[in-house]
């Protein structure tokens, strides 16, 4: 892992209330393809970002409708990961702005993203592996209860109208993901496949209008990724989710994405549908050294 995805910080900022229920309703999709154009999701105005004189991302805008599934590629290093944080609040650029539905930042603020209707997953797991599926699925209702995260988490606090209706929204998405007979096992003691299946579950159960998957098919074999390709679509079409996925996996990018965007040493260089991008000249240069037939369908 190189410098710049081992930085972090996390910043606060001013911000204006969004109307989350306005958002979903706008988020929907016909049929395989997002919302008429018009309406933002997500954009990203002329976002800088750097360390100590590395530059992670340079001048990038970024504009993704709701309804869409937009797909972000690159070679190591080429900003992804970055990307992804200056989203989530993590990073905070050197200058540009991130807006998210209504709401425009400086720095998106992290502990208010939920409430802005944002969800994400990570790379690497961060499941409470001691408890129970249904547990960690239900803890990602906690922004619509009163009491503190760790009560919700530990089922301390809750009102019984919030305790039914954590509870309801994970059976309904455990049944949705296929989840179900696991519910009650311990989240650790389940193979790597179905984690990241919880992840997703936890993620889906806040209700997101904006759901961000950092590298969702990392680790997985292929029958797996097809599960998770499926789940993630499902989602996108039942739920009318925009989705902002990270992944290395070329062959499912083309296939799940309505648009992508590929990122080279800190720059966008290319942005349009999969057919647009796999033809692309300077999609082919950015993976010198890869085989041509993996921008077809293999995995980088």
């Amino acid at each position: 892992m190189n410098s710049i995805n081992r930085i972090s910080g996390v910043h606060t900022a001013t911000y204006l209330p969004v109307d989350i229920a306005a958002e979903q309703q706008n988020a929907r999709v016909y049929g395989n393809e997002p919302h008429p154009a018009g309406k933002i999701a997500l954009g990203l105005e002329s976002v800088s970002l750097s360390f100590g004189g590395v530059v992670a991302l340079e001048n990038i805008d970024l504009s993704v409708r709701p309804g869409e599934i937009r797909a972000i590629i690159g070679p190591n290093g080429a900003g992804k990961s970055s990307l992804i944080n200056v989203i989530s609040g993590v990073y905070r650029p050197d200058r540009g702005h991130v807006r998210i539905g209504h709401d425009r930042f400086t720095n998106v603020p992290t502990q208010k993203l939920v409430h802005l209707g944002v969800a994400r997953t990570f790379q690497n797991l961060a499941l409470f592996k001691g408890l129970s599926v249904t547990d960690n699925v239900m803890s990602g209702r906690a922004h619509k209860a009163r009491s503190t995260f760790l009560g919700q988490i530990f089922g301390i606090g809750r009102s019984p109208s919030e305790e039914v209706d954590a509870h309801d929204r994970a059976a309904k998405i455990l049944k949705f993901l296929n989840l179900t007979d696991v519910g009650n096992r311990l989240a650790g003691t389940l193979p790597y496949g179905l984690q990241k299946r919880v992840e997703l579950a936890r993620a889906l159960v806040a209700e997101p209008a904006l759901l961000l998957l950092d590298e969702p098919m990392a680790g997985l074999a292929e029958p797996e990724k097809v599960e998770m390709t499926k789940f993630i679509r499902a989602a996108n079409r039942e739920y009318g989710t925009t989705i902002v996925l990270i992944e290395h996996d070329i062959g499912v990018v083309m296939e799940l994405s309505h648009y992508i965007a590929v990122f080279d040493y800190g720059r966008k260089i290319a942005d349009g549908t999969p057919e647009e991008v796999r033809a692309d000249q300077k999609v082919i240069d950015a993976y010198l050294g890869v085989a041509a037939e993996n921008i077809d369908g293999g995995g980088i």
